[in-house]
């Protein structure tokens, strides 16, 4: 069995090593490649300093990238016996080198390994997930445009209110997903700092440059303070926690609507028959089983930050194990996301639309307001339009045209669609993923 990287002669209890190691080996999967090139920037600055030789660097970076390519493509394992992916790495590196994989883990701890890899981690699947939102908000501007002019019935109270539009229906959960994106995008900035070097909380006695493995790592800057950088273990995922939360909030909705509008009461839009599911005992059933699991993934995905909170809530600066309990409901939580998403995206592209919602007169009262405002431009008070026309509704005889003439912004003659798309690429271009990409491949010689 491996030693431990912590342990000298006294042997750990087995209940007790089972119950603090916890799920970390499974959780630790994620990070794998991450821990390694966190360890390739740490060791190429220890060079640097005179803590490796040019030899010893080379043989390090060039076993890291071997082990590298084997998390990449799946085939990276964490031992048994082995306690983490710090652990195991190492191992993999002392056994092939021998001494020389001794040497890689001075100047730092644990704490602020895991720190650099829970945010290399973090940042890659936030791009993945900008990626995914980028998609699916063209897919949805799309259908705005392509329906912009059939009405539907808008609710409040979920009673009929006003005429609405697809168009609206559409772009408005594109527009929500602008604001989601801005969220990100901002967790993002907070994600992107280096708190390598930082050690167990109080930095080092070597002569580190934080800056080298900063820029190696292409991080917009550092966590200057050490004992911030590690107060920053649990506020990272927190603040990521809530801009993933704001996207599922919006997805989630939009799945709700899709539930309510498909259901032959409604029958607003048709869900294509392959995204749907059947009954054991109803032939007829076509169930919106993709939108009601997504919709509860997305609800779970709100309670994430609270979550979060609650386990990191009152503890005092330096760091505790609490954190470690994080990890299993932060870093499955992206892929989770990004499966919804996907499921989203599709089923929103191939939807189909009812043109002739209003068609049916139960609809007709929808119109009451543009009645209103019609006789308010015509020179009657709009106290004495709405009193007229309410009298007729109470009456049973109003009647409309089922038309309706809206020029200002943002409303069913004029989307804005074009505006909202340009909002939408400022905010992709600003997240400046390049960086971080081309730190990356140069690492690892790409």
């Amino acid at each position: 069995m491996a030693q431990k990287l912590w342990e000298k002669n006294v042997q750990v209890n087995k209940d007790i090593e089972k119950f603090t190691v916890g799920r970390d080996r499974e959780m630790d999967l994620y990070l794998a490649k991450h821990d390694v090139l966190g360890s390739m920037a740490h060791i190429t600055m220890l060079e640097s300093i005179g803590l490796l030789t040019s030899e010893e660097l080379r043989q390090l970076l060039d076993e890291l990238r071997t082990i590298y390519a084997s998390a990449e493509r799946g085939g990276f394992i964490i031992e048994e016996g082995v306690e983490d992916v710090h652990s195991q790495v190492e191992l993999m590196l002392t056994r092939k080198l021998g001494d020389i994989g001794k040497k890689i883990h001075s100047g730092r701890s644990r704490n602020d390994q895991v720190l650099v890899d829970l945010k290399l981690f973090t940042r890659t699947q936030i791009k993945e997930v900008a990626e995914m939102v980028e998609q699916l908000f063209q897919v949805l501007i799309a259908q705005s445009e392509r329906y912009k002019q059939v009405l539907m019935p808008g609710y409040t109270h979920l009673q009929i209110a006003m005429p609405s539009s697809f168009g609206l229906w559409f772009g408005a959960y594109a527009e929500s997903l602008v604001d989601d994106m801005m969220f990100l995008q901002s967790a993002f900035r907070m994600c992107n700092r280096n708190p390598l070097g930082s050690a167990a909380g109080y930095g080092s006695s070597f002569p580190l440059n934080r800056s080298m493995t900063t820029e190696l790592l292409g991080f917009d800057s550092m966590n200057y303070n050490v004992v911030y950088a590690q107060m920053g273990r649990g506020k990272m995922e927190r603040n990521v926690a809530f801009a993933l939360a704001s996207i599922a909030g919006t997805i989630s909705k939009l799945a709700y609507d899709a539930c309510l509008f498909s259901s032959q009461n409604f029958g607003f839009v048709k869900l294509p028959d392959e995204c749907t599911t059947g009954s054991s005992i109803m032939p007829h059933k076509k169930n919106p089983d993709v939108f009601e699991l997504t919709r509860a993934k997305c609800n779970k995905i709100q309670a994430l930050p609270q979550q979060i909170m609650m386990i990191a809530n009152n503890l005092p600066s330096g760091y505790f194990r609490d954190l470690q309990i994080i990890k299993e409901v932060f870093l499955p939580a992206f892929q989770e996301l990004k499966d919804c998403l996907q499921m989203t995206t599709h089923i929103m592209r191939e939807i189909k639309v009812n043109e002739h919602i209003l068609d049916d007169d139960k609809y007709l009262l929808i119109f009451s307001v543009e009645e209103v405002n019609r006789l308010a431009s015509e020179g009657m008070p709009f106290r004495d339009a709405y009193k007229k026309v309410g009298l007729d509704v109470e009456a049973g005889k109003f009647s409309h045209v089922k038309e309706v003439h809206h020029t200002h912004e943002g409303s069913i003659g004029n989307l804005c669609n074009d505006k909202i798309v340009l909002l939408m690429e400022k905010v992709v271009a600003d997240f400046n993923f390049t960086a971080m990409e081309q730190a990356e491949n140069a690492l690892l010689g790409r």
